[in-house]
């Protein structure tokens, strides 16, 4: 997964950057390495619900937040047979001022036998919602 930091001076979309981006796109998407994406709304729009241990209900307060330094812009879901090979994809995204961050998705797999089995959904959503 590929996190889009937008870094101070970043103008937001244009229509060089929107062209530029809808390249870069295609490119994911032609070797077959794109399974997601999406830009995200300014903080301005968001919404932050803060969880406390024990507490009954999390705290929710509206954006813009003041305090945060470092908020994801957007970000591509892309699969990559190496780390190598997922941040040479990254390194070739046009983000202009920002930074990309590099992560893989965690599965059930990556974790203790107990954790992997018991975050297995059932492959039946009618099961799902029971199960809540």
């Amino acid at each position: 997964m590929l996190f889009v930091y937008p870094g101070e001076t970043d103008p937001g979309p244009t229509l060089e950057r929107v062209e530029a981006m809808n390249r870069y796109n295609e490119e994911l998407s032609r070797a077959g390495a794109l399974l997601a994406l999406d830009g995200l709304h300014p903080p301005a729009k968001a919404t932050r619900l803060t969880f406390s241990p024990g507490g009954d209900r999390p705290s929710v307060v509206d954006g813009p937040f003041t305090e945060a330094k470092e908020l994801v812009g957007g970000y591509w879901i892309i699969q990559a047979r190496s780390k190598e090979e997922a941040v040479e994809w990254a390194a070739r995204a046009p983000v202009g001022d920002g930074t990309i961050e590099v992560r893989q998705i965690a599965d059930g797999s990556d974790f203790s036998p107990d954790v992997e089995a018991a975050s297995r959904l059932s492959q039946d959503p009618a099961e799902q919602s029971r199960e809540t």
